[in-house]
Protein backbone atom coordinates (compact mmCIF):
# COMPACT_ATOMS: atom_id res chain seq x y z
CA UNK A 1 0.00 0.00 0.00
CA UNK A 2 1.19 3.42 -0.98
CA UNK A 3 -0.19 6.44 0.93
CA UNK A 4 2.83 8.89 -0.83
CA UNK A 5 0.60 12.19 -1.37
CA UNK A 6 -1.80 11.24 1.16
CA UNK A 7 -3.05 13.47 3.60
CA UNK A 8 -4.41 11.91 6.68
CA UNK A 9 -6.78 13.48 9.76
CA UNK A 10 -6.15 11.03 12.81
CA UNK A 11 -8.04 12.05 16.06
CA UNK A 12 -7.16 10.43 19.32
CA UNK A 13 -3.35 10.12 18.09
CA UNK A 14 -1.52 10.51 20.86
CA UNK A 15 -1.45 7.13 22.12
CA UNK A 16 -2.85 3.47 21.37
CA UNK A 17 -4.27 2.28 17.78
CA UNK A 18 -4.25 6.12 16.79
CA UNK A 19 -0.47 6.49 17.86
CA UNK A 20 0.33 3.21 15.69
CA UNK A 21 -2.10 4.31 12.90
CA UNK A 22 -0.22 7.02 12.48
CA UNK A 23 3.44 5.72 12.69
CA UNK A 24 2.05 3.11 10.33
CA UNK A 25 0.35 5.66 7.93
CA UNK A 26 3.15 7.68 7.98
CA UNK A 27 5.87 4.91 6.85
CA UNK A 28 3.46 4.16 4.12
CA UNK A 29 3.96 7.39 2.74
CA UNK A 30 1.12 9.70 4.04
CA UNK A 31 1.52 12.86 5.99
CA UNK A 32 -0.42 12.58 9.06
CA UNK A 33 -2.26 15.25 11.24
CA UNK A 34 -2.28 14.09 14.74
CA UNK A 35 -4.97 14.99 17.37
CA UNK A 36 -4.91 14.25 20.67
CA UNK A 37 -5.59 16.57 23.93
CA UNK A 38 -2.10 15.75 25.99
CA UNK A 39 0.93 18.06 23.93
CA UNK A 40 3.58 16.00 25.75
CA UNK A 41 1.74 11.90 24.49
CA UNK A 42 1.70 14.02 20.55
CA UNK A 43 4.89 15.36 21.21
CA UNK A 44 5.86 11.91 22.15
CA UNK A 45 4.33 10.03 18.93
CA UNK A 46 5.78 12.80 16.31
CA UNK A 47 9.12 12.28 17.36
CA UNK A 48 8.53 8.32 16.63
CA UNK A 49 7.46 8.99 13.24
CA UNK A 50 10.24 11.30 12.72
CA UNK A 51 12.75 9.19 13.86
CA UNK A 52 11.61 6.28 11.68
CA UNK A 53 12.48 8.37 8.71
CA UNK A 54 8.61 9.76 8.04
CA UNK A 55 7.18 12.99 6.89
CA UNK A 56 7.03 15.10 10.06
CA UNK A 57 3.33 15.04 11.52
CA UNK A 58 1.36 18.17 12.13
CA UNK A 59 -0.07 18.10 15.75
CA UNK A 60 -3.07 19.44 16.79
CA UNK A 61 -3.78 20.06 20.44
CA UNK A 62 -7.38 19.89 20.68
CA UNK A 63 -10.48 18.38 21.70
CA UNK A 64 -12.98 17.25 19.27
CA UNK A 65 -16.19 17.81 20.87
CA UNK A 66 -15.03 21.56 20.87
CA UNK A 67 -12.80 21.93 18.16
CA UNK A 68 -14.05 19.89 15.14
CA UNK A 69 -13.66 23.18 12.91
CA UNK A 70 -10.24 24.29 14.02
CA UNK A 71 -8.92 20.45 13.20
CA UNK A 72 -10.34 20.78 9.67
CA UNK A 73 -9.19 24.05 8.81
CA UNK A 74 -5.72 23.90 10.45
CA UNK A 75 -5.14 20.30 8.40
CA UNK A 76 -6.03 21.44 5.25
CA UNK A 77 -3.77 24.71 5.74
CA UNK A 78 -0.94 23.11 6.06
CA UNK A 79 -1.10 20.48 3.69
CA UNK A 80 -3.30 21.66 1.15
CA UNK A 81 -5.65 18.83 0.98
CA UNK A 82 -7.05 16.35 3.03
CA UNK A 83 -7.72 12.62 1.75
CA UNK A 84 -8.68 10.30 4.86
CA UNK A 85 -10.39 11.17 7.72
CA UNK A 86 -9.66 8.55 10.89
CA UNK A 87 -11.91 9.20 13.34
CA UNK A 88 -10.92 7.10 16.59
CA UNK A 89 -11.25 9.54 19.66
CA UNK A 90 -13.08 7.93 22.04
CA UNK A 91 -13.13 7.03 25.56
CA UNK A 92 -14.66 4.10 28.00
CA UNK A 93 -16.62 4.52 30.83
CA UNK A 94 -18.09 1.38 32.98
CA UNK A 95 -22.13 1.95 33.69
CA UNK A 96 -25.47 -0.02 33.35
CA UNK A 97 -29.00 1.62 33.15
CA UNK A 98 -28.89 0.67 37.65
CA UNK A 99 -27.76 3.84 38.60
CA UNK A 100 -27.43 5.19 34.94
CA UNK A 101 -24.83 8.25 35.02
CA UNK A 102 -27.03 11.41 32.42
CA UNK A 103 -23.33 13.27 32.47
CA UNK A 104 -21.50 9.99 31.77
CA UNK A 105 -23.74 9.27 29.01
CA UNK A 106 -23.39 12.77 27.59
CA UNK A 107 -19.54 12.50 27.84
CA UNK A 108 -19.54 9.29 26.14
CA UNK A 109 -21.91 10.12 23.13
CA UNK A 110 -20.12 13.29 22.29
CA UNK A 111 -16.92 12.13 22.06
CA UNK A 112 -17.40 8.47 20.43
CA UNK A 113 -20.32 9.56 18.04
CA UNK A 114 -21.39 13.18 18.10
CA UNK A 115 -17.49 14.56 17.45
CA UNK A 116 -17.24 12.15 14.64
CA UNK A 117 -20.56 13.25 13.00
CA UNK A 118 -19.42 16.84 13.26
CA UNK A 119 -16.00 15.85 12.45
CA UNK A 120 -17.03 14.17 9.37
CA UNK A 121 -19.77 16.64 7.82
CA UNK A 122 -16.98 19.17 7.77
CA UNK A 123 -14.64 16.74 6.04
CA UNK A 124 -17.01 16.08 3.13
CA UNK A 125 -15.99 19.37 1.18
CA UNK A 126 -12.49 18.77 1.40
CA UNK A 127 -13.01 14.72 0.47
CA UNK A 128 -14.85 15.46 -1.76
CA UNK A 129 -11.93 16.80 -3.92
CA UNK A 130 -9.70 14.02 -3.60
CA UNK A 131 -11.88 11.23 -3.57
CA UNK A 132 -10.97 10.74 -0.19
CA UNK A 133 -12.48 8.18 2.00
CA UNK A 134 -13.41 8.01 6.06
CA UNK A 135 -12.62 5.02 8.75
CA UNK A 136 -14.43 5.30 11.73
CA UNK A 137 -13.14 3.09 14.78
CA UNK A 138 -15.53 1.39 16.11
CA UNK A 139 -15.91 -1.91 18.59
CA UNK A 140 -17.33 -5.54 18.97
CA UNK A 141 -19.21 -4.21 20.96
CA UNK A 142 -21.52 -1.97 19.11
CA UNK A 143 -22.64 -5.60 17.45
CA UNK A 144 -23.04 -7.31 20.30
CA UNK A 145 -24.36 -6.26 23.73
CA UNK A 146 -21.99 -5.69 27.20
CA UNK A 147 -24.70 -4.61 29.91
CA UNK A 148 -21.70 -3.20 32.04
CA UNK A 149 -21.02 -0.48 29.20
CA UNK A 150 -24.05 -0.29 28.21
CA UNK A 151 -23.30 3.80 27.36
CA UNK A 152 -20.38 3.15 25.66
CA UNK A 153 -22.09 -0.05 23.73
CA UNK A 154 -24.75 2.29 22.55
CA UNK A 155 -21.92 5.20 21.30
CA UNK A 156 -20.37 2.32 18.88
CA UNK A 157 -23.51 1.02 17.78
CA UNK A 158 -25.05 4.25 16.89
CA UNK A 159 -21.11 4.81 15.29
CA UNK A 160 -22.04 1.95 12.84
CA UNK A 161 -25.20 2.41 11.33
CA UNK A 162 -24.02 6.66 10.66
CA UNK A 163 -20.87 4.62 8.85
CA UNK A 164 -23.88 2.66 6.74
CA UNK A 165 -25.75 5.94 6.39
CA UNK A 166 -22.67 8.27 5.53
CA UNK A 167 -21.62 5.28 2.76
CA UNK A 168 -25.09 5.95 1.43
CA UNK A 169 -24.91 9.36 1.21
CA UNK A 170 -21.55 10.26 0.41
CA UNK A 171 -21.12 7.49 -2.15
CA UNK A 172 -22.51 9.40 -5.12
CA UNK A 173 -19.95 12.17 -3.60
CA UNK A 174 -17.00 9.66 -4.12
CA UNK A 175 -16.33 9.20 -0.62
CA UNK A 176 -15.88 5.94 0.82
CA UNK A 177 -16.99 5.32 4.78
CA UNK A 178 -16.18 2.50 6.84
CA UNK A 179 -15.55 1.16 10.06
CA UNK A 180 -13.00 -1.15 12.35
CA UNK A 181 -14.88 -3.12 14.73
CA UNK A 182 -12.17 -3.79 17.17
CA UNK A 183 -11.85 -6.53 19.92
CA UNK A 184 -10.05 -6.45 22.97
CA UNK A 185 -6.53 -4.43 21.93
CA UNK A 186 -3.24 -4.42 24.29
CA UNK A 187 -3.40 -0.26 24.70
CA UNK A 188 -2.04 2.18 27.46
CA UNK A 189 -5.65 2.88 28.67
CA UNK A 190 -5.74 0.40 31.46
CA UNK A 191 -2.72 2.20 32.70
CA UNK A 192 -3.72 5.57 32.84
CA UNK A 193 -6.63 4.63 35.00
CA UNK A 194 -3.99 3.24 37.64
CA UNK A 195 -3.97 -0.24 37.15
CA UNK A 196 -0.54 -1.88 37.46
CA UNK A 197 1.27 -3.53 35.16
CA UNK A 198 1.22 -7.01 36.28
CA UNK A 199 -2.75 -6.70 36.55
CA UNK A 200 -2.96 -5.53 32.93
CA UNK A 201 -0.94 -8.51 31.69
CA UNK A 202 -3.55 -10.90 34.08
CA UNK A 203 -6.28 -9.17 32.29
CA UNK A 204 -4.58 -9.96 28.93
CA UNK A 205 -3.95 -13.59 29.59
CA UNK A 206 -7.28 -14.60 30.74
CA UNK A 207 -9.03 -12.84 28.29
CA UNK A 208 -7.20 -14.21 25.64
CA UNK A 209 -9.50 -17.85 26.05
CA UNK A 210 -11.93 -15.64 23.97
CA UNK A 211 -10.02 -15.24 20.66
CA UNK A 212 -9.77 -18.04 18.37
CA UNK A 213 -5.85 -16.74 17.24
CA UNK A 214 -5.16 -17.35 20.88
CA UNK A 215 -4.40 -14.02 22.20
CA UNK A 216 -6.07 -10.30 21.91
CA UNK A 217 -5.35 -7.63 19.65
CA UNK A 218 -2.39 -5.65 19.16
CA UNK A 219 -2.33 -1.73 17.75
CA UNK A 220 -0.79 -3.40 14.81
CA UNK A 221 -4.07 -5.67 13.56
CA UNK A 222 -5.83 -2.47 13.96
CA UNK A 223 -3.62 -0.40 11.91
CA UNK A 224 -2.99 -2.83 9.26
CA UNK A 225 -6.83 -2.86 8.87
CA UNK A 226 -7.20 0.97 8.68
CA UNK A 227 -4.73 1.16 5.66
CA UNK A 228 -6.80 -2.11 3.99
CA UNK A 229 -10.09 0.31 4.44
CA UNK A 230 -8.22 3.51 3.49
CA UNK A 231 -6.71 2.00 0.36
CA UNK A 232 -9.46 -0.61 -1.16
CA UNK A 233 -11.53 1.56 -3.50
CA UNK A 234 -14.30 -1.11 -4.35
CA UNK A 235 -15.03 -1.29 -0.26
CA UNK A 236 -17.75 1.07 1.38
CA UNK A 237 -20.60 1.11 3.82
CA UNK A 238 -19.07 -2.16 6.04
CA UNK A 239 -17.83 -2.69 9.36
CA UNK A 240 -14.92 -4.68 9.50
CA UNK A 241 -14.34 -7.04 12.95
CA UNK A 242 -10.92 -6.96 13.89
CA UNK A 243 -11.54 -9.14 16.95
CA UNK A 244 -9.50 -12.20 16.57
CA UNK A 245 -12.52 -14.61 15.96
CA UNK A 246 -14.17 -13.44 19.24
CA UNK A 247 -17.72 -12.62 17.82
CA UNK A 248 -17.26 -16.02 15.87
CA UNK A 249 -16.30 -18.16 19.24
CA UNK A 250 -19.50 -16.54 20.98
CA UNK A 251 -17.68 -14.10 23.56
CA UNK A 252 -15.75 -10.98 23.66
CA UNK A 253 -14.19 -9.17 26.06
CA UNK A 254 -14.33 -5.45 27.13
CA UNK A 255 -12.74 -3.46 24.03
CA UNK A 256 -10.25 -0.92 24.86
CA UNK A 257 -9.85 1.67 22.05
Amino acid sequence: MDFTGKVVIITGGSSGIGADAARHLAKLGASVAIIGRNEQRLNAVAEQIIQAGSPKPLQIVADITQDAERIINETVNHFGRLDVLLNNAGIVIADSVIGFDVANFDRILNTNLRGAMILTSLAVPHLEKTNGNIVNISSVAGIKALGMYTSYCISKAGLDQFTKCAAITLGPKGIRVNSVNAGLIRTPIFNTIGVTDADVEQFFEARSKDYLVGRVGEVSDTSSAIAYLASAPFITGILLPVDGGSLCNGQFSAPVD
